[in-house]
């Protein structure tokens, strides 16, 4: 895409973070808007901030959980536009804590949110968009979608399957001057981690330390520059281009890394012992002959 200007940009997740930075940094070089996120509240602000005479900035609040609603939406972002040029597939939620204790629920909820969605809204609009002129799609990725490390299972996986999800469109319809290109970024000075669920007993999330994310801001202007330059993969922070690097070059030091602990293993085997000296017990008693007492009173 060589030019924003008059050109309209579909965005999910646009209410807050990065989605609205997104916004932000598109209306600045001319793109109209149509912003879709459950937070009305949020997108009724930023129609606010950013409509104007020269700009259209239409919103449609749509739970992405929602297949229906999704299809909705879509429906509606080509009905009331004149067409849409750019897709952003922006909306993604996180679940942190130990995998063996997540619900199917909580699993559902992220990959069809994080996964799922994007799939859908890119099938759905993918007909539309094969007939503008200079069409291109987003997805935003992560870091997480490339490395892995531990208790965000379902992020991860569905980062890793929006990657792919990438590629194949890339492999697919590029040589038909289709843009595509995965936004990889580290940890950003998002809402993510404060609204994350946790399978944790005690709910609490790890925030990652402010020294190692890029903000909203950063991730929408390095997102523009890819677009009018049609990059395939952006990596956001160094954090980012340092785990991507060893996980190219030198993977064993992060797998290395990942099971480097002073008494985690110790701590599972002491689970493991109770458990079968529990279960043990439990076994004895069951084969213990009954008491002369039980017997007496069964007699009687």
């Amino acid at each position: 895409m060589k030019s924003l200007q008059n050109r309209t940009a579909l965005i999910t997740g646009a209410a807050s973070g990065i989605g609205r930075a997104l916004a932000q940094a598109l209306a600045a070089e001319g793109c109209h808007l149509y912003l879709a996120d459950r937070d009305s509240n949020g997108l009724t602000a930023l129609q606010n901030e950013l409509g104007s005479a020269q700009l259209q900035v239409r919103t449609h609040v749509c739970d992405l959980s929602n297949s229906e609603q999704t299809t909705a939406m879509v429906a509606a972002a080509v009905a009331e536009t004149n067409g849409i040029d750019l897709l952003i597939n922006n909306a993604g939620i996180a679940c942190y804590g130990p995998t063996h204790q997540m619900t199917m629920k909580q699993w559902d909820q992220v990959l069809r949110i994080n996964l799922l969605a994007a799939v859908q809204i890119t099938h759905e609009l993918l007909p539309h968009l094969l007939l503008r002129r200079d069409p291109h799609i987003v997805n935003m990725c992560s870091i997480s979608g490339l490395v892995a490390g531990g208790r965000f299972a379902a992020y991860h996986t569905s980062k890793f399957g929006l990657v792919g999800f990438t590629e194949a469109l890339r492999g697919e319809y590029r040589r038909q001057g289709v843009g595509v290109t995965a936004i990889c970024p580290g940890p950003v000075t998002t809402q993510l981690y404060r609204d994350a669920s946790s399978s944790r007993s005690d709910g609490k999330v790890p925030q990652p330390p402010a020294w190692a994310c890029a903000t909203p801001e950063q991730v929408a202007r390095r997102t523009v520059h890819a677009i009018l330059r049609n990059e395939r993969q952006v990596l956001i922070t160094p954090m980012a281009h340092l785990l991507f690097l060893l996980k190219r070059f030198v993977p064993g030091l992060i797998d290395f890394a990942n099971g480097f602990s002073r008494n985690g293993k110790k701590k599972r085997l002491q689970q493991v012992v109770a458990h079968e000296l529990q279960s043990s017990a439990t076994n004895v008693s069951s084969a213990l002959p009954p008491s002369d007492s039980a017997a007496s009173k069964r007699a009687a």
